[in-house]
């Protein structure tokens, strides 16, 4: 029988325990994007090898990266699927490889295939990033319960070849809110009820005034009691604000967006410009976080 998400433990949202690290959400964090994937709308065939991808994430860590989010299946609207064997074999040796090389990063599999989870946690990754919040394979939130590992639950309406095709809700945060609280109560049927991240997923499903309407109201998902992640990472929907701004364009506003974000209570921003990201995280806690002494020298 599904419990009500009444009934889902809710998980200290500034601390997660994630394969026995201890990610800390008391400030906010970067998570940095990898697609080793031909296809991904803004880095596409950029870091699909082993070399490349790993200096990409010794350069995101200096950059400000907390976790490093790998993805082998680009989730571009109108993307092509591929197999779990394919995405297996463009995911693991680089998340392998970046295991042993840096062990102050989180890692994170972006996966929606039960396999692909399963052996990326086998290897190590601390956390499954799943665009389909449980619809395509509940038993992923048993594996990450198994593996004590971190879970994104995102909302998603349609998949990556439908999902732009008319959007439609009768309430944004209503519908959102009650998708989030029924995954939840998936996810602890399958006894994962703790480490779980919330994702409103903008741009997946949503028309440019329902992603407007998720960031004006974002601090209402926080009533769930998980910490929320968010990504619009040069997304179409900044460049159609600035006026259909191509993907290379999208810098500011996506900083400018996210910042808003933590304004509402976001606890990890997902970006493909970690230094940009960071410096706005650094501005963000100095304002909100801290207590600095002037002196005149500082003026």
């Amino acid at each position: 029988m599904s419990r009500s998400s009444n009934e889902v433990s809710k998980h200290n949202s500034e601390r997660l325990i994630l394969r026995g690290q201890t990610l800390f959400l008391s400030k906010p964090v970067v998570m940095g994007v990898l697609n080793v994937t031909p296809d991904s709308f803004s880095d596409g065939g950029k870091f699909n090898t082993i070399t490349v991808a790993v200096e990409r994430i010794e350069e995101m860590q200096e950059e400000g990266a907390t976790i490093i989010d790998i993805g082998g299946e680009s989730t571009r609207p109108g993307a092509p699927a591929v197999s779990a064997e394919e995405e297996i074999d463009r995911v693991l040796p680089v998340l392998e490889q970046a295991l042993g090389n840096f062990p102050n990063l989180f890692f994170s599999v972006d996966t929606t295939k039960f396999e692909v989870a399963r052996r990326a946690l086998e290897a190590g990754a601390h956390i499954i990033n799943d665009i389909s919040g449980l619809q395509k394979e509940s038993r992923i939130a048993g594996l990450c319960a198994d593996f004590k590992a971190g879970y994104i639950l995102m909302h998603s309406q349609g998949n990556p070849q439908t999902m732009q095709d008319n959007p439609t809700y009768n309430d944004v945060i209503a519908d959102i809110t009650t998708f989030l609280n029924d995954q939840l109560a998936v996810a602890a049927d399958h006894g994962l009820t703790e480490n779980i991240i919330l994702d409103p997923g903008f741009g997946f499903g949503k028309t440019l005034n329902h992603n407007l309407t998720i960031a004006t109201h974002l601090e209402k998902f926080l009533s769930l009691g998980f910490p929320i992640l968010t990504g619009a990472s040069r997304k179409s929907m900044i460049g159609t604000v600035l006026g259909n701004r191509n993907v290379e364009g999208r810098l500011f506003g996506t900083v400018a967006f996210h910042y808003d974000n933590l304004l509402k209570g976001a606890k990890i921003i997902r970006v493909h410009d970690v230094r940009a990201a960071a410096d706005s995280v650094s501005i963000y806690n100095a304002l909100h976080s801290y207590k600095f002494t002037i002196t005149k020298s500082d003026t």
